[in-house]
């Protein structure tokens, strides 16, 4: 899922999203309650309705911006007080009220409100948030009413294989449509990262949708689904596009450099997208060169076309029990970076 934190895909539209063959983003609850207020967006017909947009939306709780100095005021066991981004002032976000907002928006998929925890965070902080979050969990699905928006929770509890596990036991026995693993991709060693998901996808029911929030990068990915996940969300094909990278099945490349100002190449020979398909290398290169917001267009439709292609050959493979073979294949040539 691209992510549109403030109902946006960043540079181009949903109706562009669908044509790339985008079923699905997230939205974040918290931001959006401030701007345009939950009451408008209600008053339109919900989140669908004001965006236009007839795929699957989830919205998140607003936990993730625990992570942020600037919008992180304090946590205590009844919730988190917050800094609003535009008037700052004190916001307190509780349980009840994430459930209520989310359902006045009327997304999908509603993530209930955890406690993230920085990946240096103390032992005692890690304790605090896995227990913030069982705790915020029940409190969630209590106010929670609306029998026809699914609802998510999420795992918590660092890198502790003990913490982990018993969130994921406690989601097991939840009244929750999707387990969700948190806290991860946020920073810490790749090699942990992939030990916790491993804790958390041996744990979880095999029976409801497992989701690895935050991990958006195409080997990582791949390697996740691997490892069990099935759903996925990043801001990372956007935010490369903007800086000038471009996904290949040869590696990721930055269209900026000197190199790729005379190459008359697509992006990705094998890539159908509307870059590869009507533009160079050499152009992009130099619409980006020159600061034409074109190039991060072409790059961000690139880049969410590519990272889509590659989740359905992924369930192609799986169909096929061919998954482990075509990871190796994929990673080996996005590793070889023979431009």
């Amino acid at each position: 899922m691209p992510v549109a934190t403030k109902g946006a895909i960043k540079h181009i539209s949903f109706s562009e999203a669908k044509s790339l063959g985008i079923n699905a983003v997230i939205s974040n609850a918290f931001l959006l309650s401030i701007k345009p207020g939950t009451d408008f967006i209600k008053s339109a017909g919900g989140i669908h309705e004001f965006v236009n947009y007839d795929g699957v939306i989830f919205t998140d709780s607003g936990g993730f911006q625990m992570l942020s100095d600037d919008f992180l005021i304090g946590i205590n066991e009844e919730g988190v007080v917050f800094r609003n981004p535009y008037s700052g002032e004190k916001m307190k976000i509780t349980p009840e009220k994430v459930a209520q907002i989310e359902q006045e928006l009327k997304s999908d998929v509603a993530m209930i409100l955890d406690d993230v925890p920085k990946h240096t965070d103390s032992k005692e902080r890690i304790a605090q948030s896995f227990n913030n979050t069982i705790e915020w969990t029940k409190r969630f699905l209590k106010a929670h009413s609306d029998r026809k928006q699914l609802v998510f929770g999420i795992a918590q509890g660092g890198h502790d294989a003990s913490l982990r596990r018993k969130s994921c036991e406690f989601l097991n026995k939840a009244d929750v449509d999707g387990c969700a693993i948190g806290g991860l991709c946020i920073g810490e060693p790749l090699e942990k990262m992939h030990k916790t998901i491993q804790v958390c996808a041996k744990t979880l029911d095999e029976g409801r949708p497992r989701y690895l929030m935050g991990v958006g990068s195409p080997v990582e990915l791949l390697k996740s689904i691997g490892e069990g996940i099935d759903i996925f969300d990043s801001a990372f094909p956007t935010r490369n596009a903007r800086h000038g990278d471009a996904y290949t099945r040869k590696g990721k490349i930055s269209i900026s450099n000197a190199s790729f100002s005379k190459d008359m190449k697509p992006l990705d020979a094998k890539c159908r997208c509307e870059a590869c398909r009507n533009c160079t290398r050499a152009y992009i290169n130099h619409l980006y060169r020159t600061k034409e917001i074109l190039a991060e267009r072409l790059l961000t439709m690139h880049n969410l076309f590519f990272m889509n292609d590659m989740i359905k050959e992924a369930k192609t493979a799986i169909k096929e029990n061919n998954l482990e073979k075509y990871t190796k294949n994929f990673i080996r040539d996005y590793e070889s970076r023979r431009f």
